[in-house]
């Protein structure tokens, strides 16, 4: 094989790639949509994601947030505003900075949440049942490994 045919074969397996990450983002974007609604109807997927952040850091000042999802701080602090008035997140006095303080979830929005993500885990737990639990390992190492930007570990 010929430099250029592996060029062009490496291409074409790049774009076979992309066209089943479009797929799955699109996959991804339904289920997202499906579990804010869960959350909380009408909950736009932006916030769920501003939600999920926080759920996932525990404990995060809104400045770090807002960095986190490279978004715009303004924004982040009004979708904040609402997660609060939903009961699904609570502000406390950061120990660090007096000035500042740390978002966590509230009980009810882990619960909430937790309730909302079942019918999807349940999905993706059944569609891998068949998976060998290695397949189902290299596929996190190798996903890992792409958005880590690094070359997969051996």
């Amino acid at each position: 094989m010929t430099a250029e045919t592996t060029r062009e074969a490496r291409t074409e397996a790049v774009r076979a790639l992309e066209a089943e990450f479009g797929e799955l983002i699109n996959r991804f974007r339904r289920i997202i949509t499906e579990n804010a609604n869960r959350v909380s109807p009408g909950m736009l997927p932006g916030a769920y994601k501003v939600f999920t952040t926080i759920v996932r850091r525990e404990s995060i000042t809104l400045s770090a947030l807002a960095e986190s999802l490279m978004a715009d701080k303004g924004q982040i602090s009004r979708t904040v505003r609402e997660l609060e008035q939903l009961g699904l997140i609570q502000r406390t006095p950061d120990p660090d900075d007096g000035r500042s303080s740390l978002l966590s979830p509230t009980a009810e929005g882990l619960e909430r949440l937790t309730a909302a993500r079942a019918p999807q885990e349940n999905a993706l737990v059944d569609a891998l049942e068949e998976w060998p639990l290695d397949d189902i390992h290299n596929l996190t190492r190798l996903l890992h490994a792409l958005t880590a930007g690094e070359a997969p570990a051996v």
